[in-house]
């Protein structure tokens, strides 16, 4: 497909800014939103890539008809929508608590839903559009101190490997990234709140132009899913085997979490 208007939520972050500058050298005369809510961050991305900066807490679940109805008025319906903005903890269930727990299910799994919501209407008219939803590793297999974070990652590659299902006679296609660890802000946060050990030394780290790479060739070419680095791909096999938590201890919290 040729897009006319791309979206790229998390776009301040690594992979975000990766996949502004692929879908940018791709489509030059696309309408190109990018959306965060650091606009420190944002805007000299935006102006690298002659992007829209859009400055948007996603958390607020509520604003977001009304945020997207105004986007829509300025700058066109979108026909690509990519969900990568992201947060993640690595803390116990408890020590997680209550109010940063659902801060995390917000990101990760209700503002994509909800900005599917209010895309797919404008797609599936025109028989035209496609949805990238970058969902993890950690919602595949179990990993200490997620609860939160794997359950809403869970929550959104199921939801999107079935929205593939409903769209893809539609003319509507949804791609469902699976990142393991990508060297990025989101990346050095959560390793700062786990125990270092030897085994955190060596855990396979994907690069994130990489990983923009392969989901830019799943865009055009209507694949299915990433897997990245490739290595997780057997991390499926791994939890069946019951070797995941002794694979996984690195990512222990640290005790006071």
């Amino acid at each position: 497909m040729n897009p006319t208007h791309i979206l790229i939520t998390g776009g301040a972050g690594a992979i975000g800014a990766q996949l502004a500058a692929r879908f940018r050298q791709q489509h030059p005369d696309a309408s190109l939103t990018l959306v965060d809510l650091n606009p420190d961050a944002l805007e000299p991305v935006a102006r690298q890539h002659d992007a829209c900066a859009e400055i948007c807490d996603l958390t607020d679940i509520d604003a977001l008809a009304e945020w997207w109805q105004s986007l829509v008025d300025r700058r066109g319906p979108v026909d690509v929508l990519v969900n990568c903005a992201g947060i993640m903890d690595i803390m116990t269930l408890t020590g997680t608590g209550w109010e940063r727990g659902k801060r995390l299910i917000d990101i990760n799994f209700t503002a994509p839903m909800r900005l599917m919501d209010l895309a797919l209407p404008h797609m599936i008219e025109y028989r035209h559009g496609c949805v990238i939803n970058v969902s993890s590793m950690a919602g595949r297999v179990p990993i200490r101190g997620c609860s939160y974070y794997g359950g809403a990652k869970a929550g959104i590659g199921l939801a999107s490997e079935i929205a593939r299902l409903d769209l893809k006679k539609q003319g509507v296609n949804v791609v469902t990234v699976y990142p393991g660890p990508i060297y990025s802000g989101l990346e050095s946060h959560a390793r700062s709140q786990v125990k270092r050990g030897p085994v955190s030394r060596f855990i396979p780290t994907g690069k994130p132009d990489v990983l923009a790479d392969r989901i830019y060739r799943a865009f055009r070419t209507g694949g299915a899913r990433v897997i990245y680095p490739d290595i997780y791909s057997l991390a499926k096999q791994v939890a069946n085997l019951n070797l995941t938590n002794k694979a996984m201890d690195f990512f222990s919290p640290q005790p006071n979490q």
